[in-house]
């Protein structure tokens, strides 16, 4: 198991969803949070100005927005999304990220 997945079997706290990962300048970093046959649960950290490209994935998707701003194109549609906010990534729609400002999300792919 990789070192930075949280060990749902042993874990026994609460924590902040902001401090599950932390930013790194001109990056975007992620950490698997959870990784089970049915689906994987994934934190991002996004500097600003930063992003991923246009991609598509196999299976639905939600964004949990945990702080900052960020714009997301889901066949082609431009989504601006803030804190506190969802965002559903259909099956198979071509999707991209842009960070507006430094950002975080949790990204829930659900597989099953």
């Amino acid at each position: 198991m990789p070192t930075n997945q949280i060990n749902a079997a042993t874990f026994d706290g609460v924590m902040q969803q902001a401090d599950l990962i932390q930013y790194q300048t001109g990056s975007v970093v992620s950490r698997t949070l959870m990784k089970q046959p049915g689906g994987n649960v994934t934190a991002f950290a996004f500097d600003q100005g930063e992003g991923l490209s246009e991609h598509t994935a196999p299976f639905d998707a939600i964004v949990f927005m945990i702080e900052g701003d960020a714009e997301v194109s889901i066949a082609k549609n431009i989504h601006r999304i803030h804190a506190g906010q969802i965002l559903i990534l259909p099956a198979s729609q071509p999707h991209a990220v842009k960070a507006i400002t430094r950002f975080k999300m949790i990204l829930v792919m659900i597989k099953a």
